[in-house]
Order: C-alpha cells, then sequence, then structure tokens
C-alpha cells in the first residue's frame, strides 16, 4: 500500500464473517455447490454452513448491543462490532470504527477455512472463487483501508496459482495455508509451486490459527477437555512454526515471509528454546534469529509478556490484531489502545509492533 499519509496503526488480524451474500459472485455453473444454512431446533441463533452435504462451520448471528455488551463483561475484554461492518453488508460504518478505534489499515481474514470445508476440487474451486470476488469488492468499498488474505483452492494448486493474481489486483497482501489440510502437512512438497507463485507476486503466507485434517481434529477431541480449542488450533499453529524453523523451506523461498496469526506470541521463547536443541542434536545450521532471517512474524495479544519474547527474538517480527468481528479467546476490539497504554516497552517498540513489522510482512 502507498500512501503519503503516516499510519497510525494497523490491525493485523482481523476478521470477515461469510454470509449468504459471499456466495453471491458465484458463477452460474456453481450455484450446485452454494452452501446452505442449518439451525438447530433448541437454539435458531445457533446456525452452521452445510457444505456438499456435510456441517462445516458457523454461521455467526449478528450479536446486538446488549449481547455484545454481556460477552465483553464475562470475559473482561471488549468485543463490540459495529452491526453490519464483520459482514461488509455496510463498509463505510466500518471505516468509521476503525477510526475511534485508532487503526488505519486493516488485515482481513476468513472464519470459515479454520476446518475442513471439502477435499473436492470442483467445489472448493467455486467457494473460494466467489469468496475472493466477495472480497475485492469489499476491498474496492473500502478505500485502500481494508486489505485482505486469499484463500484459494488448496486441492487444485494450479487453479489457486491462477488465482493468485487477480487476489494481488485487487487487495490481498496474503495468500492461507493451514497447517494440516486433508492428510498434508504445510511443508508437503506438494504445495511448493504455490509457494514459488507467492513468492514471486511478493504476496505473504498467511497461517491463521486453523485445523482442516478431521483426522487430526478427532484424535485430539474429547468431551472432557475444558481447553477450548487449545490442542485443536492453538497448538498446530505452533507446532507448524517450529517445524518450519527446522525446515528448508525458508532457504528454498528466501523472499517469502510467513505470518502466524492468532497464536499469540507467549510460546515463543519455549519454541526458539527447542528449536535450538533440536538444530543442534540434528546438526542443522540455525541462524542466531531464525525468526529475523526467516521473515517469520507473529501476532501477539496484548497480555503477552513483550519484554521476555524480545529478549528471544528482538522487536521486529511480533505484530498485533484485534480479531475483530470474533467473539472468542482472542478477540479484543480496542487491543491497540490497550497495547499503546503498555508500560512495560518503549515507544519505539510499540511503533514496530503496530506499523512497521506489519508493513513489512504484508507489503502495505
Amino acid at each position: 500500500m502507498t500512501t503519503q499519509v503516516k499510519l497510525r496503526a494497523v490491525d493485523s488480524d482481523a476478521h470477515v464473517l461469510e454470509s449468504e451474500q459471499t456466495w453471491a459472485y458465484m458463477d452460474a455453473d456453481d450455484l450446485k455447490y452454494r452452501p446452505q444454512t442449518f439451525s438447530a431446533d433448541d437454539d435458531p441463533n445457533r446456525r452452521a454452513w452445510v457444505i456438499d452435504g456435510k456441517i462445516c462451520g458457523l454461521r455467526p448471528a449478528t450479536l446486538g448491543e446488549q449481547q455484545l455488551a454481556a460477552l465483553s463483561k464475562r470475559s473482561g475484554r471488549e468485543l463490540a462490532t459495529a452491526p453490519g461492518a464483520g459482514e461488509l453488508e455496510d463498509v463505510p460504518l466500518r471505516l468509521e470504527h476503525m477510526d475511534r478505534l485508532g487503526i488505519d489499515v486493516q488485515v482481513l481474514h476468513n472464519t470459515l477455512w479454520i476446518r475442513s470445508v471439502t477435499q473436492r476440487p470442483e467445489v472448493d474451486v467455486a467457494l473460494t472463487r466467489s469468496w475472493n470476488r466477495w472480497m475485492a469488492d469489499g476491498w474496492k468499498q473500502g478505500k485502500g483501508r481494508l486489505r485482505w488474505t486469499s484463500v484459494l483452492p488448496l486441492t487444485d494448486i494450479p487453479t489457486a496459482i491462477g488465482m493468485m493474481q487477480f487476489a494481488k489486483d485487487n487487495g490481498a497482501v496474503g495468500v492461507v495455508m493451514k497447517p494440516f489440510d486433508g492428510t498434508r502437512f504445510m511443508l508437503d512438497p506438494y504445495y511448493y509451486p504455490y509457494y514459488e507463485a507467492a513468492e514471486k507476486l511478493d504476496l505473504s503466507i498467511t497461517i491463521h490459527i486453523a485445523n482442516a485434517s478431521d483426522q487430526l481434529m478427532d484424535a485430539v477431541s474429547t468431551p472432557y477437555d475444558p481447553s477450548g480449542g487449545l490442542p485443536q488450533f492453538r497448538m498446530p499453529t505452533i507446532h507448524a512454526c517450529h517445524a518450519l524453523l527446522l525446515s528448508d523451506v525458508p532457504k528454498r523461498f528466501p523472499k517469502l515471509r510467513w505470518g502466524f496469526i492468532e497464536s499469540s506470541a507467549q510460546w515463543i521463547p519455549w519454541i526458539m528454546h527447542e528449536t535450538r536443541r533440536r538444530a543442534r542434536q540434528n546438526g542443522t545450521p540455525l541462524p542466531e534469529n531464525p525468526f529475523k532471517d526467516y521473515r517469520i512474524y507473529v501476532s501477539a495479544q496484548t497480555d503477552d509478556d513483550f519484554p521476555y519474547i524480545f529478549s528471544y527474538i528482538g522487536d521486529e517480527n511480533v505484530i498485533i490484531g484485534t480479531d475483530y468481528g470474533h467473539t472468542d479467546t482472542s478477540s479484543e476490539v480496542d487491543a491497540i489502545e490497550v497495547f499503546r497504554n503498555l508500560d512495560t516497552i518503549s515507544e519505539e517498540q510499540k511503533h514496530k509492533v503496530l506499523v512497521d513489522n506489519a508493513v513489512a510482512l504484508y507489503n502495505l
């Protein structure tokens, strides 16, 4: 993003909530794959998408101000978002809300593809093509302030690569990768052409917390686990970063940038410790600061221990976001203001996290 205006803050982790409008951009031949909604009999507000004959993810209900206020009170975090803004139904209202929050640019991530959606290429292509057109429309309305990461059909790599240029031409700053997708791990050579194409187009690889492996989900899911998605979503993301650090993939694609989003950054010291020990054991050369040398960025939460994290990797590879549009444990709509008021780090470090590092990751 080329601008003469000095940025105050980039929200590196904001969201869109897919709605019925998301699928209005489908080609006529693809309408047979259009997602439908399913509502639970005991709770009409609890709706899910039905895609390719199975329930594939939540269709979030638009919460009213009182409901959001109650959620915010219980969680101790500000969760309120402007009604209709999360679904891109009212883009001017979203921009107005961003102004009040002190945010100049949001980088938008999907909500649906946090779990497996489909392994059928024809369905995958139809859904992602419509989704990308929807996001392109939102970007045009957003006056350059709503950038996004493109969801591409990874069941059909040639088609995914063919769709990248459209995404870049219409505001995308990255392309999505999940730690596990079906039976494949993100370091599988199957994805190398995808990485090569992203590198050529100067698009980052964004690994937002997700798990598209039904087998892994089944293995770590139990009704007796109260951790709320930690093993299902955050741990695979952390594992993917650890594996990337020890792999030759960053050297194969020496200009590619990687963003690990919404898993907090508190795990970085642990993973650096593990990585150094394993690299020594394997006889694998490792840079002193592989996050910097390998262009790996991690999004933090306001209650992370920033001095401790910076003591391991410095202050140039950490970003921050609000999780705007969501109401889960990572959500904090006023995260930017909370972060600005921290007294544990310098103003220069705050500017790096809020602006410089995000600009570097997303090539804004």
